[in-house]
């Protein structure tokens, strides 16, 4: 009777695995949160369902599935409480977890974003201040949206590829994620925990949140985050 009970329940937990995999198009299609850079939309202690980029896509945006804040703004489409998409990437160049961040808008290569970007989410004058500007590449530049800047005018990330978007965060579950953190918070490997970006200790490329401090200014901003994820396997 007990090994039958056993077999069951992991049946029954393999089945739902298998139906979150086939709605969502990746592994795991659940993840737990655990900084606050993308507060009031998401919290610690969040769990977020994730889809591929190409699944459940808007008419908004292109054919890549990830709409962004600016195109979000022109076709009205907003997701987990702002414009355009919230996305999961994964820098390979990097080291620790994925971050999951808002998509902001699209560069080129070589070209010079500062112009598009908004000055209050920056702490530079020109392009040439900027580490990543002309555009290295064609890429996505992205902010936490309780962050005072860019990641990619923080420590944060590079210009986001199109290839290091994992998924797109499409439903928030409050305080599931509290589960997986805390399994997390037990293991032995501190390279399973999430961790927040150090903060910066120059006036340029100031941390990331809503207010940004311009350069030379006296008052000092709090550190940028970066809203890190831990993966959750099944349900």
């Amino acid at each position: 009777m007990f090994v039958r009970e056993v077999l069951s329940s992991a049946a029954i937990v393999l089945a739902i695995g298998l139906l979150l995999f086939g709605v969502a198009g990746v592994w795991p299609p659940m993840v737990a949160v655990e900084s606050g850079s993308m507060e009031p939309h998401m919290e610690r202690g969040d769990l977020i369902f994730i889809t591929e980029p190409g699944r459940f896509a808007p008419d908004a945006g292109d054919d890549s599935g990830v709409v962004t804040y600016a195109e979000g703004q022109e076709a009205d489409y907003r997701s987990l409480g702002s414009y355009g998409s919230v996305v999961v990437y994964d820098n390979p160049n990097s080291a620790g977890p994925p971050i999951i961040h808002r998509a902001m808008f699209r560069v080129e290569a070589g070209e010079n974003w500062y112009e598009k970007a908004n000055p209050d989410y920056m702490s530079a004058d020109n392009c040439e201040e900027l580490e990543f500007c002309p555009a290295p590449y064609d890429a996505y530049i992205t902010k936490g949206d309780n962050n005072p800047t860019y990641d990619q005018t923080s420590t944060i990330s590079a210009p986001v590829r199109e290839q290091w978007v994992t998924g797109v965060a499409r439903v928030r579950i409050p305080y599931l994620g509290w589960i997986r953190l805390a399994f997390a918070s037990t293991a032995p490997d501190p390279t399973a925990l999430l961790q927040t970006a150090a903060p910066q200790t120059t006036p340029v490329n100031l941390p990331v949140s809503e207010s940004g401090a311009l350069a030379g200014d006296s008052v000092p901003t709090p550190p940028a985050t970066a809203m890190e994820i831990q993966a959750v396997p099944a349900v």
